[in-house]
């Protein structure tokens, strides 16, 4: 009996071998935790600096309205800047003989419609930053613990928007400095001077409100690329995960933002393209009409604004094309996905895969279990067919799947403009309403006068 409880007592206790390990294990673990969170919390700081980067430089263009006194400040800096030292500049470099080198029609239409492509890039971004906050405007927030495999490349994008700013101001600045300096060399003034006091303003001036309208564009730019980094990880999705449930969750929450985003952009993608319309038109009209000669001094000014113009309309384009057609791609993939995960789930030589959807294959045991016997008529007695459980299994994955590829097609989501898909459709469309509004201009200017 004593031996007997002293057995059990000696079984009762755990091995003191295991006690170090399990120790082991628990540390491991907790400083795997540790070294985790530290590494997150790192990665979220980067991404904290160069949002704040971005929302200081925003700040100096006077995209920072939060409170009056900076919208004040704002608009007060615009009219200034953008509009009253260019007009006054161009009234004082009047002189005798300067229509060889500046015609003043010119360049107050050039000023007029950059100051207006300006003020609708101020009132447009700042309205929505002022609403919704830099990280809101950018859906930067909205993913929570995922946050950390994003936020290098949300760093890489905002990086990569700010150097192609650079990479398409620069060189415009560098023309619009030659040919300040043309003029300067070639005007007559009282004095030298006074060109460089003249030209000088309307570089400033010009450089303001070309880079209000640049950033503008590049914003809505670094939007689109940033939502092009999770569609890139929803196609990943539907290898990683095998519930039809999470990807239409998932599809809904990113269609939803680029409706958000169609929506708070709307306003000045269209704006945006009437005032480069008509810009452009008035020009083609000023310079068709014009029956003196147009070279580099009197006239670089046309071509120097309208890159800028133009160039902003394309980075526009660009980026709601690439995300419309990369939504619309989604179903195509998810096709594929459907065929394979049908196709596989009938060939009994293929083992399961995860990624191809929520169902179990019917084995080939169970399909080809067949006891011959001395005829074919007796042995086509014991083919053992799939049980119903197994067919009910199959068919209510099937159709899972059938209908999360029926509603990716019925819904392709995508930018658009009041209903109007951005896509390649749409700018074969703009294409030929430019090229119509070319034609008219030249024909009521260049055959009716050579007329």
């Amino acid at each position: 009996m004593g031996d007997n409880t002293q057995l059990r007592s000696d079984e009762e206790q755990p091995p003191p071998a295991q006690i170090p390990l399990l120790s082991s294990n628990l540390q491991n673990d907790a400083v795997g935790g540790l070294h985790q969170r530290q590494q997150e919390i790192r990665t979220s700081n980067r991404l904290d600096d160069s949002l704040e980067y971005l929302e200081r430089f925003l700040t100096c263009l006077g995209f920072n309205q939060s409170s009056l006194l900076s919208f004040s400040l704002s608009w007060a800096a615009f009219t200034v800047v953008g509009v009253l030292v260019p007009v006054l500049a161009l009234e004082l470099s009047q002189c005798d003989g300067c229509e060889m080198y500046q015609i003043k029609n010119f360049e107050v239409g050039i000023v007029a419609s950059q100051a207006c492509l300006a003020a609708v890039s101020l009132f447009c971004i700042s309205f929505n930053l002022r609403k919704y906050g830099i990280r809101r405007f950018l859906f930067v927030d909205r993913y929570g613990d995922q946050m950390v495999r994003f936020t290098d490349l949300y760093i890489k994008q905002i990086a990569a928007s700010m150097r192609l700013l650079i990479w398409w101001l620069l060189p415009c600045f560098i023309l619009k400095t030659a040919r300040e300096v043309i003029r300067i060399l070639y005007v007559q003034h009282d004095s030298r001077w006074i060109s460089v006091a003249i030209s000088v303003p309307l570089t400033l001036s010009w450089t303001y409100v070309s880079t209000i309208s640049l950033s503008a564009s590049i914003l809505f730019h670094l939007l689109c690329n940033l939502q092009f980094i999770h569609f890139d990880d929803y196609a990943k999705l539907l290898e990683r995960e095998s519930d039809v449930m999470v990807f239409i969750e998932e599809h809904i929450r990113l269609r939803y933002h680029l409706s958000k985003i169609s929506h708070r952009f709307r306003i000045f993608l269209l704006l945006q393209f009437l005032v480069v319309t008509i810009s452009q038109v008035v020009t083609l009209f000023q310079t068709t009409v014009y029956s003196g000669m147009i070279n580099l001094s009197n006239g670089g000014d046309f071509a120097i604004s309208a890159i800028v113009q133009v160039v902003g309309i394309i980075l526009c384009l660009h980026a709601a094309t690439r995300i419309s057609h990369r939504a619309q791609g989604i179903a195509s993939f998810a096709c594929r996905w459907h065929a394979l995960a049908t196709c596989t789930s009938t060939d009994a030589c293929l083992r399961h895969s995860n990624s191809l959807g929520s169902m179990e294959p019917l084995s080939q045991s169970n399909l080809l279990d067949i006891s011959f016997s001395e005829s074919d008529l007796d042995s086509m007695d014991y083919i053992a067919m799939p049980t119903t459980t197994q067919l009910a299994s199959y068919m209510s994955s099937y159709h899972r799947r059938q209908a999360f590829v029926m509603y990716l097609q019925a819904n392709p989501g995508g930018i658009t403009i009041f209903g109007w898909t951005v896509d390649r459709g749409l700018i074969n469309t703009i294409f030929f309403l430019e090229l119509t509004l070319v034609t008219f201009v030249l024909g009521q200017t260049v055959v009716f006068n050579s007329a």
